[in-house]
């Protein structure tokens, strides 16, 4: 049983096929990404309250709604903005909610049970549409206007929908989106003056057309044989026809149409919604995500081809251009980290060939391919993407992916060495491994589950990391007892006849006197244990204390060639006004040598470039977002600063942000604290205290306040007397005010697919000025829309005056309390946390206090952060006791069990020193790359600990023996320490941001893990024995020294 695969080469061949071939059609069909997709627990509730300030908006809308909402427990959070006209609600789902397709269901059944709650006036809540998963778009397209005439929109809008319908039609696209693209509709530009003589209002107008717009059922005709249905012919269907609609009949018969007292003409809503700009050209954008379980570059290219098809038929000064294509990046980066994968495969096969000669390195080169394919074909069966996360596991368990090869060829060598038959060498050896190889790969197994276990978005992100440095483990174990065991097996009976030889390249490099030089050492460390022991723990927690000096870091920043820039304008600008910011931003960047190009979307947000931005700045017409190409990624925090410099002193008026894309989980501002307190006046006199504050701390470039005042707005200060006088009250002054100026909708027309709404309004140029309004007609109540009391008109400057004066422009509550958010925007390539510190001792030596009541607390980065290491943390208590258990059985010592522990916690500093030493940041990176540490020092120290308690001598604690078993091991531990240093020399080299960290853990580390196997646990281990008798030691066999046999560690004594 135990050298079966030995005993059936046929067996062992069909096994080795089984594994190749599963794993590259698992290679071949595994989708590619460039980052992990990330599960969507966010979504924006729009609710429209036309005419309501904030506090109106706040009480009557966002109140209700909230306290519908906080009664579902799957809700984490609720923020919310309730601003003049609408309110804004962002729900976030606990970390732990997986499916989120259920809640968002009942989320849309309590809207529609509160919408039966709110005012009159107020619209439906919108849930803005749900995207299960966070991820970016994978083809981004624009068609441009390439001539300086006025830009054809309807023409432009047409050819997107067709576009977009090319895009659904390719196998494997998800969603697509349209933007950019303003609302055509048809505008009936009514004169006020001729309107008033008439005795009519706007609303009139609109209903005269809306009751001729006959869209509906008119009943249906049941036979006895056949069952038809009827409608009213006379929908509308012309422009021409919408002219002709009978809006008054007079005394006379006189009738007054449509066409008489207005324009109608079909144009583009006015303002629009939201433009873009394509490198400098107003276009359209349709962008299109594919489906997470496709090859990006496959589906790319059909997506392209699409384009390029599309392309033929576009008319004359039209332009058709893909300003996005994440298929590149997806290419880069994973050929970029497979270059590595394969550079550090090759530097670990030649370390071991230089240690163990050309036999081995081939033997335990083997497990390499063959465990790398295994893992494919898990990540195939558990859905893991091919992405930078799951190739980054396999590069951090490179070192340990060996470890089980190394010893299973050094033990059935060993065996065949002393006289062993193959397939006895074979089995024996398989069978005194099992139990030792198991234990230590559960452990290492259990180390790396918290982030496996992690709930949320940085468990998402990096937990991809732990399924394959886990598949790694799993196959590695498998493939060396079941395959290098018998592969060396079959290869020494092959070379049998050979005659013996000594060459370096048979059994790798050796030298007697550095032997004997490293025996004499071991001899004088071991002759004082206690002191050894003391060193190694100053040592380790000095490196404790160098780690209380790395600055804290959540993610690094993203390597791109790209970058955002949002401009915000104070809140009261036209999306006109903005646009010609925009304009004049977008003639400056085009300037810079290293910009390639520059693409704005005005009034939205940009169509998601990078899977983790943020959105929630639709429908904002003081907001602009650009997309920013550069030629090179290579000075890109040097240009984003440059940029940001140049911005602030062109656009003082705005609040422009050049802002680096980031790694991980999303956050608003990378410095946030939020106040909270129950009186909106005093918590912006906080909030303005604090960013002050704020704003003197080095490195932060713009602060904000969720808490907006002084937004300028119109009062019709109404004299009650002339209003009664005239027949009029407030809700119908506020009602003919708001059709007149923003129109009312009458019907809609039908031209092919699209149905465009019929707008009622007063012409642009009537309304643009306070006189002009001041001088509009009011219409009584008893007046309006009745023959024969033309002239009845009330102008509005006769009921009231119109004045000028600020309001609140926005409340913000979080959790139902209500809130200011202080955001600080800082410097690219600073840390948060840098800053953070420096804000937080500013605070306290201001002496910033709160009133009783309030409170603050800090969120951004630092707020995900903390968070996300709590999650992080949660699974480890009881992962250690699993930990810990699986030592103790394995060791049948709880002592030995201890010792290791121990040394787990131990190796942890040396990861510390190496990032202390190398300058680099303490983050999620560097703990990914601590954990791969501690897995490599426990499985070395539990090797020498299990060939201490092995041999009968060394397990007394005889200092020669000892030191003859840890010689025996060494070749094993610095095989191991060397070749982890190697594969992770090309992660190293190529810089960067995010891998550096991991590698200078591990790579770094192993030097002190190697201080732990060969100094640290024999030095504890003779401590240990000698507080021990002899006889109780043998009575408490242990599992690892149950199997007889040679060690599995089989250095020669007279070889390093």
């Amino acid at each position: 049983m135990w050298n079966i695969f030995y005993r059936n080469p046929r067996l062992l061949a069909l096994t080795i096929a089984l594994i190749i071939v599963s794993g590259l059609a698992a290679y071949n069909l595994l989708p590619r990404k460039e980052d992990p997709t990330l599960t969507n627990r966010n979504v924006l509730i729009l609710t429209r309250f036309p005419g309501a300030n904030a506090e109106r908006v706040e009480a009557l809308v966002t109140d209700k709604i909230e306290t519908e909402l906080r009664e579902m427990e799957e809700i984490n959070e609720l923020v919310s903005t309730s601003r003049t006209n609408i309110s804004q609600i962002t729900v976030e789902l606990h970390d732990t909610i997986v499916d989120t397709d259920e809640v968002w269901s009942r989320v849309r059944d309590r809207l529609g049970d509160v919408a039966q709650l709110l005012p009159e006036g107020a619209q439906e809540p919108e849930l803005d549409d749900v995207v299960t998963e966070i991820d970016a778009y994978t083809l981004i397209t624009a068609l441009t206007w390439e001539q300086d005439t006025p830009v054809p929109y309807a023409i432009l809008r047409r050819l997107a929908e067709s576009l977009e319908d090319g895009f659904r039609a390719v196998p494997g696209t998800k969603h697509t989106l349209v933007t950019g693209d303003p609302e055509e509709e048809i505008r009936v530009e009514v004169d006020a003056a001729q309107l008033t003589a008439l005795g009519l209002t706007s609303a009139d107008v609109s209903n005269a057309i809306r009751r001729t717009d006959s869209k509906v059922a008119a009943g249906q005709l049941r036979g006895d044989r056949n069952d038809l249905l009827m409608e009213v012919e006379g929908q509308l269907d012309a422009l021409e026809q919408v002219r002709r609609t009978t809006v008054q009949t007079g005394p006379d018969g006189q009738v007054v149409l449509v066409g008489d007292l207005a324009k109608v003409r079909k144009t583009v809503a006015e303002p629009p919604s939201d433009l873009a700009l394509i490198d400098g050209r107003p276009g359209v954008v349709v962008a299109a995500r594919m489906e997470g379980s496709r090859r990006i570059d496959q589906w790319a290219i059909q997506a392209r081809a699409a384009v390029e098809t599309f392309r033929q038929r576009l008319p004359d000064g039209i332009g058709l251009q893909i300003i996005f294509d994440q298929s590149r990046y997806v290419n880069d980066r994973l050929n970029t980290l497979e270059r590595n994968l394969i550079y550090g495969a090759i530097l670990v096969l030649i370390v071991i060939f230089v240690m163990m000669g050309w036999r081995a390195a081939l033997l335990v080169g083997s497990a390499l391919p063959l465990s790398s394919l295994m893992v494919l074909t898990g990540m195939r069966l558990l859905g893991v993407p091919i992405h930078q996360m799951s190739v980054t596991g396999l590069i951090v368990a490179l070192g340990m992916l060996i470890d089980n090869a190394i010893i299973v060829v050094d033990e059935v060598q060993a065996r065949l060495r002393n006289g062993e038959s193959p397939s006895q060498a074979v089995a024996s050896s398989v069978r005194h491994l099992l139990v030792p190889l198991f234990g230590s790969t559960l452990t290492t197994v259990l180390a790396f589950m918290p982030l496996v276990l992690m709930p949320g978005g940085a468990g998402e992100f990096v937990g991809p990391i732990g399924i394959s440095v886990i598949l790694a483990l799993l196959s590695s174990f498998l493939v060396a007892l079941a395959v290098v065991s018998s592969l060396t097996g079959l290869m020494h009976r092959a070379n049998r006849g050979e005659t013996a030889r000594t060459s370096w390249l048979q059994t790798g490099v050796s030298s007697s006197r550095l032997t004997d030089w490293y025996r004499r050492t071991l001899r004088g460390v071991y002759a004082l244990p206690l002191a050894i022991i003391i060193g190694i723990l100053a040592l380790s927690i000095g490196g404790f204390v160098a780690s209380s000096q790395l600055e804290e870091q959540f993610f690094p920043p993203s390597d791109r060639d790209q970058f955002q820039i949002q401009l915000t304008m104070p809140a009261f600008t036209s999306l006109r006004e903005t646009q010609r910011y925009v304009q004049d931003a977008n003639d400056m960047l085009r300037q810079n040598p290293d910009v390639k190009q520059v693409h704005w979307f005005i009034g939205d947000n940009a169509p998601k470039f990078y899977y983790n931005m943020m959105g929630g700045n639709s429908d904002a017409a003081n907001f602009a977002q650009a997309l920013v190409q550069l030629h090179s990624a290579e000075r890109s925090f040097e240009i984003i600063r440059e940029l940001q410099k140049e911005l602030d002193q062109q656009f003082p008026a705005a609040q422009v942000l050049v802002r680096q894309l980031e790694q991980g989980p999303p956050f608003d501002a990378p410095i946030e604290l939020r106040l909270f307190g129950p009186d909106v006046d005093r918590l912006w006199q906080l909030g303005e205290q604090v960013r002050e504050i704020l704003a003197q701390v080095p490195d932060v470039i713009h602060t904000e306040a969720s808490l907006k005042t002084g937004r300028p707005k119109l009062w019709l200060q109404l004299d009650a007397e002339e209003a009664r006088l005239a027949g009029l009250d407030n809700v119908g002054i506020a009602a003919q005010l708001q059709q007149t100026l923003e129109g009312a909708v009458g019907g809609s027309l039908i031209e092919g697919t699209e149905e465009l709404p019929v707008r009622v309004q007063l012409a642009q140029d009537a309304r643009r000025e306070l006189a002009e309004i001041a001088s509009l007609d009011l219409l009584p109540a008893a007046t309006a829309g009745r023959t024969g009391l033309a002239g009845s008109g009330v102008p509005v400057e006769a009921v009231g005056q119109l004045t000028l004066r600020p309001e609140l422009a926005s409340i913000t509550r979080r959790n139902g309390e209500r809130s200011n958010t202080i955001a600080g925007f800082i410097t690219a390539g600073v840390l948060p946390a840098t800053v953070l510190s420096k804000f937080e001792a500013r605070l306290e030596a201001g002496g910033f206090a709160l009133p009783p009541g309030y409170r603050y607390e800090f969120g951004g980065e630092s707020g995900e952060r903390d968070e996300a290491v709590g999650n992080l943390l949660a699974s480890v208590g009881v992962l250690l006791v699993l930990m810990l258990a699986t030592l103790v059985l394995s060791f049948n010592s709880f002592r030995m069990a201890a010792l290791i522990g121990v040394v787990a916690g131990l190796s942890a500093s040396f990861a510390m020193w190496s990032l202390w030493l190398f300058d680099y940041p303490f983050g999620f990176t560097a703990i990914v790359g601590t954990m791969g540490l501690i897995g490599v020092a426990v499985n070395d120290s539990i090797v020498v600990l299990a060939a201490l308690r092995e041999d009968p001598e060394a397990r007394s604690g005889e200092r020669e023996a000892v030191i003859t078993v840890v010689i025996r091991s060494t070749r094993h531990v610095l095989s191991t320490t060397v070749t982890t240093m190697a594969g992770f020399t090309p992660l190293v080299i190529s810089g960067g941001g995010f891998w550096p960290p991991v590698a200078i853990s591990i790579a770094g580390g192993v030097t002190g893990a190697t201080l732990l196997a060969l100094y640290f646990v024999p030095s504890a281990y003779i401590l240990l024995m000698c507080r021990r008798s002899v006889p109780q030691e043998k009575t408490a066999p242990d599992v690892l020294a149950a199997a007889t046999g040679p060690s599995p560690m089989t250095m020669e004594p007279g070889s390093v």
